[in-house]
């Protein structure tokens, strides 16, 4: 992996704390405690993260501990499924940035991506967006296409969708699905597929061979869980 990792770093030259800097630390699941919040959120400020992720249960102990400092709180909405009403969605959405979000990652409707109802996945987009740019400042916007479950067609058709809506982000998967998390491939089509968003590689990211390699194929943020692990790799090589 050493091996795999210089030929990466070979001509990128990306530092661990420039790497940092694009990683959202995660922490989503369900047994999650406090205590556990807390140490995110230590690590998130000690390794010089860009936010950390939590479930919206834990965004007030998040954005409580985390205030005064350079890392941004995330949540995610209608997780890990997608399938919650539009209107759910948006109170989530603003039950989270109430709380103290500065990002949202919701789940896409899926059956909207599959049976290529556009204007139901675009009334739904919008109407969170809605939400999120109703704050000030703004908050961020991440779209969640759960990419590893659909056809090339279908992952191009969602992008279409949510560029259109223009929200902040698109992002390949929540990480909890059987079908997989994020590829080097996805990422790519993703960007190509809705070239006014960014795109945020996260799902089965554990090594910072995987963390650059997706930021080169055109990804702007990583979702990872094993970020502390990523970052110390880094630090080796710089």
């Amino acid at each position: 992996m050493i091996s795999m990792l210089s030929a990466i770093l070979e001509g990128n030259g990306m530092t661990s704390n420039e790497l940092a800097k694009h990683i959202d630390h995660t922490l989503l699941k369900a047994e999650a405690k406090r205590e556990d919040v807390l140490k995110l959120c230590e690590e998130a400020v000690t390794c010089g993260f860009h936010s950390v992720c939590v479930n919206p249960r834990w965004v007030p102990v998040a954005a409580d501990r985390l205030q005064g400092t350079a890392v941004a709180v995330c949540s995610v909405i209608s997780f890990p499924l997608g399938a919650d009403t539009t209107k759910i969605k948006v109170a989530q959405a603003q039950d989270a940035i109430y709380a103290g979000a500065d990002e949202i990652d919701m789940v896409a409707d899926l059956a909207a991506i599959i049976e290529a109802d556009g204007k139901y996945l675009l009334h739904q987009l919008m109407s969170v967006l809605k939400a999120c740019r109703a704050m000030r400042p703004p908050v961020l916007l991440k779209v969640i296409i759960e990419s590893a479950a659909l056809t090339p067609e279908q992952k191009v058709f969602a992008c279409q969708i949510a560029d259109q809506a223009g929200v902040d982000f698109v992002k390949t998967s929540t990480g909890f699905h059987p079908a997989g998390g994020a590829t080097v491939e996805d990422v790519a089509l993703m960007k190509q597929a809705a070239p006014h968003c960014r795109v945020k590689a996260s799902g089965g990211i554990r090594t910072a061979a995987q963390a650059i390699a997706m930021l080169n194929a055109g990804a702007d943020r990583i979702g990872a869980s094993a970020s502390v692990a990523i970052i110390e790799e880094l630090r080796t090589n710089d």
